[in-house]
């Protein structure tokens, strides 16, 4: 991201942390966060992305394993028995478009601060600030975004203290072509994702941001390994090749 006029990008961040600072939904997802660091030491986890290779995943392994699932995970619902342990979500379009459920659902939910603008209720859930860029080791004011909810999910990751990461699902590729972070309106099907549906029928969406997306990989796979914890790559195919590759089998019985 370039800024032109740091002094006004400073201001706007300010404006951001004291609006969200001053709400009263900030102190209970703090705090509940803060029960959360490092309670998942020496644990493992899977973060599941929502490409379409994600249906290639043996998903009936994961019975015995924290797993992260994004944005709009639940239309796997249908069609699987497999629930995620967490819910990711901070994109503003995917909060308004997956509110229903966000609202309705028994699985704890990450969500970005922007949440109650969809009318999204905090219950037992926790809402997190973000900013634009760096690596939260310590998610308890902040979280970067990086272009890609998968690089939140890494960092909440590490903030319960999980030491070894798989990612499934993460293609790291996308049939639709444009500007990153443009704002498009989705055909009638998708083929970016693991379900037709995810971004259908004319509702609105972001194109990816690859190569943002890439230089977050990179900070993470830093972060990990500065404090000697791992981040694999499981995707069945994708154009990913930043974290190690380990076949999903390999990586839970190791």
């Amino acid at each position: 991201m370039v800024t032109l006029n740091p002094y006004k990008y400073a201001t706007k961040e300010l404006l951001k942390r004291i609006l969200w600072d001053l709400s009263w939904q900030s102190y209970p997802s703090r705090w509940r966060l803060k029960k959360l660091e490092g309670i998942k030491h020496g644990k493992k986890a899977v973060i599941l992305c929502n490409g379409p290779s994600l249906l290639k995943s043996n998903l009936d392994s994961l019975s015995d394993v924290d797993t992260f699932g994004l944005n709009k995970i639940n239309l796997l619902f249908k069609n699987s028995d497999f629930r995620p342990s967490y819910i990711v979500a901070v994109n503003n379009y995917v909060l308004e478009q997956n509110k229903d459920f966000y609202n309705s659902t028994d699985i704890p939910l990450f969500l970005g601060w922007r949440a109650p603008k969809y009318k999204i209720k905090l219950r037992n859930n926790i809402f997190f600030q973000t900013v634009d860029n760096g690596f939260a080791e310590s998610a308890y004011m902040s979280i970067g975004l990086g272009s890609t909810v998968t690089y939140v999910a890494l960092q909440l990751a590490f903030h319960m203290g999980y030491d070894s990461v798989a990612l499934i699902g993460c293609d790291h590729n996308f049939e639709t072509k444009g500007p990153a972070d443009k704002i498009v309106q989705a055909d009638n099907t998708d083929p970016n994702h693991f379900d037709p549906t995810y971004f259908s029928k004319g509702v609105k969406w972001n194109l990816p941001d690859l190569l943002n997306s890439e230089r977050g990989y990179l900070l993470a796979r830093k972060h990990y390994e500065n404090n000697e914890r791992k981040i694999f790559n499981c995707t069945e195919g994708g154009k990913l090749e930043i974290f190690e590759r380990l076949t999903l089998e390999d990586f839970l019985l190791n």
